[in-house]
């Protein structure tokens, strides 16, 4: 169905959960992964007469995020009780910044089909996630607390979006922000980053905003565009049915690519905000703002600049390069440590990417080191190892083994002592009187056919280069 007649009104909500050590209230660790309840204790299962405490590194990384994001740090701010009940929230109410939020009036810039577009960023949380309910086959409900606690921030964006792909692109660009900052992982597939979506549409030229319906927990950007694109024509369909649509939360099922009532939209009295009594209100002043910023690594935007501006990258590697942070920090190193950064991208975007596919792993998992591949690199640009013995080395340091000491270890080193190719090749033209002839009568081609003999007395390891140069002046002296 055409929506041309109606314009589309879209918000985001997105929370992230945060890299920290320790839970938002309590000491209990957080780990990915671990057996259900053990990272856990009497402040996340809400015993009565339990104090929480705020997590200090958690503040800071709102700030960091804050600053990322352009947007005002508030100087104070105090917590607040939202009041629900779920079976994985034993406590029934969630720590969270409903009045003071720790940052306000940020922004993002978004570009989509070659125009930008700055995106407004109305307010940032620091809040504690709830625990994990799982729906067994054997008839069970599971809870996990591991997650209880676990730190997030909820970002609030302007309803600035006007279709699904400007939606699909502030997300983009809100991940890079904040992978980029090193706060969280954001990996949508292990629940670190999820979206609500408010959309709603009204007939173009109308002043009154359409109905709200929210979108919860989209768990990955094409779920996210592909929700809004199907709630652009339901609504429109009701509409123009003469049909009164109704706030609802609901949920997008990817396996008919329809959206499906969750529950009527509950409102901000529903859940009963109140300060929360167990916390004291916490002043940020201007140096712990300062301490925050030191701590933010370099933009992406920023790095991606430095690449081509002053590393003479193509915006294609550069673009590659910055896809994640570990990416991006690992190339920055290697280069620091002196390799030729051309053939450091190129290893980066080609072996080292094929290497993480095939092995299902990220850069951190690896045995793979910045200081390990910038040795390789500086051998082959030394004239060491040829390319092709870099090949039987790279595998080496991907399982941990020093360049250096591998070639030594395993004889790897190009011939080029011009002492001892020269009487090969000297023994190579006696034995190719023709090819000799030839070259000498112009035909350049015949010295491939003396290159060979060579490279197989040598077992293939004489260097190309050297052996090309010594094989023409040899030639030369014949004529």
């Amino acid at each position: 169905m055409a929506i041309s007649n109606f314009e589309t009104t879209i918000g985001l909500e997105v929370h992230v959960e945060l890299k920290t050590n320790s839970k938002a209230m309590s000491p209990s660790p957080v780990s990915y992964g671990a057996e259900p309840n053990l990272n856990t204790n009497v402040i996340d299962w809400g015993y009565p007469g339990v104090l929480p405490q705020a997590n200090e590194g958690a503040l800071e990384a709102g700030m960091m995020a804050a600053l990322a994001l352009n947007a005002e740090i508030t100087p104070y701010l105090h917590w607040d009780r939202k009041n629900y009940f779920y079976p994985d929230n034993p406590k029934a109410y969630q720590v969270t910044q409903q009045f003071e939020p720790i940052a306000k009036n940020g922004w993002l810039e978004i570009e989509v089909n070659g125009e930008k577009k700055r995106v407004g960023i109305t307010e940032m949380h620091v809040e504690e996630d709830a625990g994990k309910n799982t729906h067994a086959d054997d008839g069970y409900s599971y809870v996990d607390l591991n997650r209880q606690g676990t730190p997030l921030i909820e970002i609030v964006g302007e309803p600035d979006l006007k279709t699904p792909d400007e939606a699909y692109a502030y997300l983009e660009a809100l991940k890079e922000a904040i992978q980029f900052t090193g706060i969280s992982d954001v990996k949508m597939e292990e629940g670190s980053m999820r979206v609500d979506a408010n959309i709603s549409i009204r007939p173009i030229g109308s002043k009154q905003h359409g109905t709200k319906i929210e979108l919860k927990n989209l768990n990955s950007f094409n779920y996210v565009r592909k929700g809004l694109m199907f709630e652009e024509q339901r609504q429109a369909k009701l509409y123009l049915s003469g049909q009164t649509l109704k706030q609802q939360t609901r949920r997008y099922d990817e396996s008919t690519g329809e959206t499906i009532l969750m529950r009527v939209k509950e409102t901000a009295d529903d859940y009963r905000y109140f300060p929360e009594p167990d916390l004291a209100p916490i002043h940020i002043d201007e140096a712990w703002i300062q301490r925050a910023q030191t701590k933010l690594p370099l933009a992406a935007g920023v790095r991606r600049a430095h690449y081509m501006n002053d590393l003479g990258l193509e915006p294609y590697d550069a673009e590659v390069l910055t896809q994640t942070l570990a990416m991006a920090d690992f190339f920055d190193q290697t280069v620091e440590l002196g390799a030729d950064a051309k053939r450091a991208a190129n290893y980066l975007i080609g072996d080292v990417n094929a290497f993480l596919n095939s092995k299902h792993q990220d850069l951190q998992e690896t045995q793979l080191t910045p200081n390990n591949l910038a040795n390789m690199i500086n051998l082959i640009e030394d004239g060491t190892i040829s390319t092709k013995m870099a090949k039987q080395v790279f595998k080496a340091i991907t399982e941990g083994q020093e360049p250096v000491q591998y070639v030594e270890d395993h004889d790897l080193k190009q011939l080029s002592d011009p002492a001892i190719l020269l009487p090969m090749i000297n023994s190579v033209l006696d034995d190719n009187e023709q090819s000799v002839i030839d070259f000498l009568g112009g035909k350049e081609r015949a010295t491939k056919a003396l290159i060979g003999p060579i490279m197989k007395m040598t077992k293939g390891n004489a260097n190309p280069t050297v052996v090309n140069d010594l094989m023409h002046q040899a030639l030369e002296a014949r004529r």
